[in-house]
C-alpha cells in the first residue's frame, strides 16, 4: 500500500492547485469599481435623441408597438462612441447593417419556425441564438469593439426571433424599421461633428493626461507602479491614434502643433523621456495635468490653450490654438499618419485560434442556457440565453466572474425598478418615453460600471417585451428573474469548464514579439537610422502594451501562461529603457 502514497500525494497536490486556481479566477474583486469616463453625458444625450426621433413619428400614428424595432436598430449607438468621426462613421455603418440583419433574420426565423406553437420551433430558435452569439463574440473580439457588443446583437436577434405573432409579411417592415433606427443613429452621431468637431481627440488626450498624472502620483515601488505605467502607455498611444499621428517628442512639430497634439507629445515625453520628468515636485505637475484635463473635457468651450505651467518640456512654445478645420487638415497632412494608424490599430491577438475559444464558450453557454429554459418551460426563455451571453462576453474567467456579480446585483435592482414602472399600468406611449429615458441612463452609466448599466438595461428589456406583447407584470418580472439566475449560473459554469491554453499562447507570443521589437530598436539606435525611429518606437510601445494585456488576460484563466514573472519584468524594463533612449535620440540626433 505504501506505493500508492506518491500517487495520492500527486493527486492531492493537483487538487490543491486546481482549487487555488479556481479561487483566484473567481475572485469578485473589482466587480463594483467605478471608472472615470469623460464625455458620457453628451454621448447619452445623443443616444436618447437618436432613440426618440423615429419613435416620435410612430406615436402619432398609433403604432407604438413598432417602436420596438426602431429601438433595436438604435442600439448601434453604443459602438465606437469615442472614435474619431471618420472611423465611427464606418463602424456605425457596419454595426447598423449587422443590427438590421439580426432583426431581419430573426423575424424571418420567427415566421418560419413559429416558436410559440411547439418545442421544435423553439429549439430551432435556441440553436440559432447560440450561433449568432458565437459569431457576434468572435467579430467583436476581432475588431476590439468593447462595451455591450455581442450581447446587443444577440438581443436584437432574439427579440425578433421570439416575436409573437409573426408572418413572412412582417419581415420586411420590421427590417426596415430596424434599418431606420440604425440610420438615425448614424445621422445623429455624424451631426455631432458640427457641434463638437474635435470631441474624440479632446477626450482621448484628456484620458492620456489623466493616466500620466496617475503615473506621476504613484508612490509605490516598481511592482506597484508597473500596471499604472502600462495603462498610461496604452492611453497615450490611443491619443496618438485618435490624432492620426506617431509618438513624438519633437517641439511644436514644425509649427503645426495644435494644443491636442502638443499635449499628447507632452504626455509621451513625461512617460518615456526620464530627462524631461520634473526632478522634484511631480505631484505639482500631476495637478497641472489634471487642471488641463478639466479644461479639455468641458466640451461647451473651444479647445483651451496649453497651461503655461505645462510648457517646461517644450520651452517657448506658442500657446495659441488652431481653428478646428486647420488643425484637422494639419493632422491629416502628417506623412506618417497612415502608417501610425496601421501600427497602433495592429495590436490584435494575432491568431484566430486565440479568439475561437471565447466564441465557443459563448456558443455553448448561450445554447445550453436556452435549452434548459426550454426544458423547464420558462416563458421568454431567451432571457436565460442572453444572461449567459452577458456573463461570457468577457476577456477571461476572472472577468466572467465579475460580470456574474455585476449581472446579479444589477438585475435585482433593475427588476425592482421595472416592477415599479409596470405597476402603474402605463400606456404604450408612456412606455416608449420611459424606454428612451432608460436608454439615456444606460448609456450614461454603463461605461463606468457594467453592473450600473444592467440596473437600467433590465427594465429596458422588460418594457420592450411589454410593448411588443403585453403580459401581467408579476409573471413578466418573475420569468426574467428565473431566467437571469439560470443564465448567470450556466454562463459561469461554462467559463470554468471550457479550459484552454489560447490565452497563455497569446501571452507567450506577445513576449516574443516584444523581445523582437526591442532588438529592432537596439539595431536602429546602433546604426543611427533616425528616419526609422518613429516607426520603431511606435512598434515597441505597442508591443509592450500588448504584452501586459496578454499577460493580464492569461492570469485570469485557469490555464495561465508559464512565464517567469522576473523575465516578464525584465522585458518590460528593457522596453521602457529603450523608449527613453529613442526619445533622447530624437531630441539630440547624432551628426
Amino acid at each position: 500500500m505504501g506505493r500508492l502514497y506518491p500517487f495520492r500525494s500527486v493527486a492531492a497536490e493537483s487538487g490543491r492547485r486546481c482549487s487555488v486556481a479556481v479561487a483566484r479566477v473567481l475572485s469578485p474583486r473589482g466587480a463594483l469599481a467605478l471608472r472615470t469616463v469623460d464625455g458620457a453625458f453628451s454621448h447619452a444625450v445623443q443616444a436618447a435623441i437618436a432613440t426618440a426621433l423615429p419613435v416620435l413619428v410612430l406615436l402619432p400614428a398609433g403604432r407604438a408597438e413598432y417602436a420596438v424595432y426602431t429601438i433595436l436598430g438604435s442600439f448601434s449607438t453604443t459602438f465606437g462612441q469615442n472614435l474619431p468621426y471618420p472611423r465611427r462613421a464606418r463602424v456605425l455603418a457596419v454595426v447598423g447593417l449587422a443590427m438590421t440583419a439580426c432583426v431581419g433574420c430573426g423575424a424571418a426565423l420567427a415566421a418560419w419556425a413559429r416558436p410559440w406553437e411547439g418545442t421544435a420551433g423553439t429549439a430551432a430558435v435556441v440553436a440559432a441564438m447560440a450561433a449568432v452569439a458565437g459569431l457576434a463574440k468572435f467579430a467583436c473580439d476581432a475588431t476590439r469593439l468593447g462595451g455591450l457588443g455581442a450581447v446587443l446583437l444577440l438581443f436584437s436577434f432574439a427579440v425578433a426571433a421570439n416575436a409573437h405573432p409573426s408572418s413572412y409579411g412582417d419581415v420586411l417592415p420590421r427590417t426596415v424599421l430596424a434599418a431606420t433606427g440604425a440610420a438615425v443613429v448614424w445621422a445623429v452621431a455624424m451631426a455631432g461633428r458640427f457641434v463638437h468637431p474635435d470631441r474624440p481627440q479632446r477626450l482621448a488626450v484628456a484620458a492620456a493626461l489623466r493616466a500620466v498624472a496617475e503615473l506621476l502620483e504613484a508612490t509605490g515601488g516598481e511592482e506597484e507602479s508597473r500596471p499604472v505605467r502600462n495603462r498610461a502607455t496604452a492611453a497615450v498611444l490611443q491619443a496618438y491614434e485618435s490624432l492620426g499621428l506617431m509618438p513624438s517628442v519633437a517641439t511644436g512639430r514644425g509649427g503645426r502643433g495644435s494644443v491636442c497634439v502638443r499635449l499628447t507629445d507632452l504626455s509621451w515625453s513625461l512617460l518615456t523621456d526620464t530627462a524631461r520628468r520634473p526632478p522634484d515636485g511631480p505631484a505639482e505637475v500631476a495637478r497641472n495635468l489634471r487642471r488641463q484635463v478639466a479644461l479639455l473635457v468641458d466640451l461647451r468651450r473651444p479647445v483651451p490653450a496649453l497651461l503655461p505651467e505645462l510648457l517646461f518640456p517644450f520651452g517657448a512654445v506658442p500657446t495659441g490654438t488652431l481653428p478646428s478645420s486647420a488643425k484637422a487638415g494639419a493632422e491629416r497632412a502628417d506623412p506618417a499618419a497612415r502608417r501610425a494608424a496601421v501600427l497602433l490599430r495592429g495590436r490584435r491577438h494575432g491568431h484566430a485560434a486565440v479568439l475561437l475559444v471565447p466564441a465557443l464558450r459563448m456558443t455553448l453557454g448561450t445554447g445550453l442556457a436556452g435549452a434548459l429554459a426550454l426544458a423547464l418551460g420558462l416563458g421568454h426563455g431567451y432571457w436565460a440565453a442572453i444572461s449567459a451571453a452577458a456573463v461570457l462576453h468577457a476577456v477571461n474567467v476572472r472577468t466572467a466572474a465579475q460580470r456574474a456579480v455585476q449581472r446579479t446585483v444589477g438585475t435585482a435592482a433593475g427588476l425592482a425598478l421595472a416592477l415599479g414602472v409596470l405597476a402603474t399600468a402605463p400606456s404604450p406611449a408612456a412606455l416608449v418615453l420611459v424606454i428612451v429615458l432608460l436608454e439615456f441612463l444606460l448609456e450614461y452609466v454603463v461605461a463606468r460600471n457594467y453592473g450600473l448599466g444592467v440596473v437600467f438595461l433590465t427594465p429596458l428589456a422588460l418594457l420592450l417585451a411589454e410593448l411588443a406583447a403585453p403580459e401581467p407584470a408579476r409573471s413578466l418580472v418573475l420569468e426574467r428573474a428565473v431566467g437571469s439566475v439560470l443564465g448567470i449560473t450556466v454562463g459561469l459554469c461554462c467559463a470554468l469548464l471550457v479550459v484552454h491554453d489560447r490565452a497563455a499562447v497569446r501571452a507567450e507570443r506577445a513576449m516574443a514579439a516584444c523581445v523582437r521589437a526591442a532588438e529592432r530598436a537596439e539595431r536602429a539606435l546602433a546604426k543611427g537610422r533616425e528616419a526609422s525611429l518613429p516607426v520603431v518606437r511606435t512598434r515597441l510601445a505597442a508591443a509592450v502594451v500588448e504584452l501586459r494585456e496578454a499577460d493580464d488576460a492569461a492570469a485570469g484563466e485557469l490555464w495561465s501562461a508559464e512565464i517567469d514573472p522576473t523575465e516578464l519584468t525584465a522585458v518590460e524594463q528593457r522596453a521602457y529603457h529603450l523608449l527613453d533612449r529613442l526619445s533622447r535620440r530624437e531630441r539630440h540626433p547624432e551628426p
